[in-house]
C-alpha cells in the first residue's frame, strides 16, 4: 500500500527525464562499488598496522567509516529510486535518508577539517604535535560525531525540516541550509585552508635550508616527509572542493532565490558530486601516504603469491616436470607465471601420465624456487 501511495504522490517522482536517471543510478552504483573496496581497503591495511598507528591516523580510520556509512546508507535507497525514476520508499525512509546524509556528510567534513589543524601542529608547530596522544584523537572524533549529531538531529527537532530534493528521487534539509553553509562548509573550508596554506609555507622555507645548507640526513627525511604532507594536503583540498563546492552554490541559490527558477539537473548533479566524496579519501591515503602503500602493496604480493600456491601444487613444479625429460634440468625461472606453468603442465601431464610419476625425483629441492 506504501508503494501506492508514493506512486499516487507527484512529490516524490523524479523531475529529470529518465534517461537522466538511469545515468545518474550508473554513476551511482560505481560510486559505491568503488567506496565499498577503497574504504575497506583502508579499514583494513589500517587494521594491520594497528600496533603502529600514529595519533594522526585515528582521524583517517574515523573518515574511512563515515565514508563507508554515508555509502551503506545513501547509495542503495538513491540508485533503487533513480532507477524507477521516483523515490520508493516513502516519507520516513526519506526523512532517514536526509537524516543519514546529513549526519555522515558532516561528520566526514569536521573529521577533514580537525586532520587539517592536526597535520598543521605536526608540520608547523612539532613541539606541540608531538604532545598529541591517542585519546586525544579518541576525544576529537567524538567532537567530530557529536556535532555532526546536532547538525543532523536538528530537522527532528523542528529547527529546519527535511523534505524531497527538488528533482525528486532524494531528499535534502530546507530551512537551516544558511546555517548549515556557514558552519559545515564556510568555516570547515577556511580552516583547512589556512591549515593547508600554512603547512605550504613551512614545507616551502624547509626546502630553502635544504638546498643553501649542508643539512644532516634526519633533516632530509623530515623534508621528505612534509612533501608527502603536502601533497595530501592539496590533494585533501581539491577533493574537498570538489565535492561540496557545487552542492553548497546550488543550496545557496536556492536559500537566497526562487527553487522554481534552477532547473532539477541543477540540484542532481551536484548531489553527484557530493556523494563522490567518499571516494576521494580512500584513493588520497592510500595512493599518496607511504606507509598505506607500502602495507596494501604488501598484501597484494601475499596474495599474489597465495594464487599460484592454490592453482599449482608445491609437488609438481613445472621446472622439475620439464627435467624429467631433459639432464640437467632448467633452471626456475621466477618471471615464469605459475598459473599458466600449472595449466601446461596439466596438459603434458594427461598427455603422458605412464612416463611421468618414474622421473619425478627431485621436485621437494626445487619447489621453493618455482613459486613467487
Amino acid at each position: 500500500m506504501w508503494i501506492q501511495w508514493v506512486e499516487d504522490n507527484s512529490t516524490f517522482h523524479s523531475t529529470i527525464p529518465e534517461a537522466a536517471d538511469l545515468v545518474v543510478a550508473s554513476i551511482y552504483t560505481l560510486f559505491g562499488v568503488c567506496s565499498l573496496l577503497g574504504n575497506g581497503m583502508l579499514l583494513y591495511v589500517s587494521y594491520e598496522k594497528r600496533p603502529e598507528l600514529k595519533p594522526a591516523e585515528f582521524f583517517i580510520i574515523n573518515l574511512a567509516v563515515s565514508d563507508l556509512g554515508m555509502t551503506l546508507s545513501l547509495y542503495p535507497l538513491a540508485i533503487t529510486s533513480s532507477i524507477y525514476h521516483r523515490w520508493l520508499y516513502g516519507e520516513a525512509v526519506c526523512l532517514l535518508y536526509a537524516f543519514c546524509g546529513v549526519l555522515f556528510g558532516i561528520c566526514s567534513l569536521s573529521t577533514l577539517t580537525v586532520l587539517s589543524t592536526v597535520c598543521c601542529l605536526k608540520v608547523c608547530y612539532p613541539l606541540y604535535g608531538k604532545r598529541l596522544s591517542p585519546a586525544h584523537s579518541r576525544l576529537l572524533i567524538g567532537c567530530c560525531w557529536a556535532y555532526a549529531l546536532l547538525f543532523a538531529c536538528s530537522p527532528l527537532l523542528h529547527w529546519g525540516a527535511y523534505g524531497p530534493e527538488p528533482y525528486g528521487t532524494a531528499c535534502w534539509a530546507r530551512s537551516y541550509t544558511l546555517a548549515l553553509l556557514l558552519l559545515c562548509y564556510a568555516a570547515p573550508c577556511c580552516v583547512m585552508l589556512l591549515s593547508y596554506g600554512h603547512i605550504l609555507l613551512t614545507v616551502r622555507e624547509s626546502r630553502r635550508a635544504v638546498e643553501q645548507h649542508a643539512v644532516s640526513a634526519a633533516t632530509r627525511r623530515t623534508g621528505s616527509l612534509q612533501a608527502v604532507i603536502l601533497k595530501l594536503s592539496v590533494a585533501v583540498c581539491i577533493g574537498f572542493l570538489l565535492a561540496w563546492s557545487p552542492y553548497a552554490l546550488v543550496s545557496m541559490l536556492a536559500t537566497y532565490g526562487h527553487v522554481e527558477s534552477l532547473p532539477p539537473m541543477a540540484f542532481a548533479v551536484p548531489a553527484v558530486f557530493a556523494k563522490s566524496s567518499t571516494l576521494y579519501n580512500p584513493l588520497i591515503y592510500l595512493l599518496l601516504k607511504p606507509n598505506y602503500r607500502h602495507l596494501l602493496s604488501q598484501h597484494l604480493l601475499a596474495q599474489r603469491k597465495k594464487c599460484p600456491r592454490l592453482l599449482c601444487p608445491p609437488r609438481l613444479p613445472l621446472c622439475s616436470f620439464l627435467g624429467s625429460f631433459s639432464d640437467p634440468a632448467p633452471p626456475c625461472s621466477d618471471s615464469a607465471p605459475p598459473c599458466l606453468a600449472w595449466s601446461y603442465q596439466n596438459l603434458v601431464l594427461h598427455m603422458h601420465r605412464e612416463s611421468v610419476p618414474t622421473q619425478l625425483t627431485n621436485v621437494n629441492s626445487l619447489e621453493g624456487r618455482c613459486l613467487l
